[in-house]
């Protein structure tokens, strides 16, 4: 292989090939991104496809919760996306909200709250609220018939 003139051993050129191959599928891989609302701010959670869904950690939202997206895009059977909402609590978090969606999740490109809808979880102690939705980017292009793949998050 020349680079610029000058031999580059085969390996090395191997290697620099390996991973530029693996900075452009990254680069384009599906992930989920959750937007979520607490105490008049809102932020956003970014959740890539895992192997396994015990090692994903939850994010602490307040003091009060925790919240936790798995994104399991293999084996086909089991894939899905699931979204777990704790209450922080001194003994340890408790489990208030699940909601688990079916990958590859059902399009509807005019739903404003991507494919989970607009959910709304409240604290059993204090009352405080937490919103939140979660659409894809760079899914899939089997989109259904008449509706083109989305690229990005609406």
């Amino acid at each position: 292989m020349r680079v610029s003139g000058q031999s580059v051993p085969y390996f090395s050129g191997c290697v620099l090939a390996g991973l530029l191959a693996i900075a452009s599928t990254s680069a384009h891989a599906e992930q989920v991104v959750c937007h979520y609302t607490y105490g008049g701010e809102t932020k956003r959670l970014v959740a890539e496809p895992v192997s396994s869904p015990y090692a994903v950690k939850g994010i602490q939202i307040g003091s009060y919760f925790r919240f936790r997206v798995v994104f399991t895009d293999k084996p086909a059977d089991i894939a899905s996306i699931s979204i777990y909402t704790y209450a922080d609590l001194d003994e340890g978090p408790v489990l208030i909200h699940q909601a688990v969606f079916p990958y590859p999740p059902t399009r509807s490109d005019d739903s404003r709250y991507g494919f989970s809808g607009l959910h709304f979880v409240y604290e059993p102690v204090r009352d405080g609220e937490l919103q939140y939705w979660c659409a894809m980017t760079n899914p899939k292009p089997s989109a259904p018939a008449g509706r083109p793949a989305a690229s990005a998050v609406r």
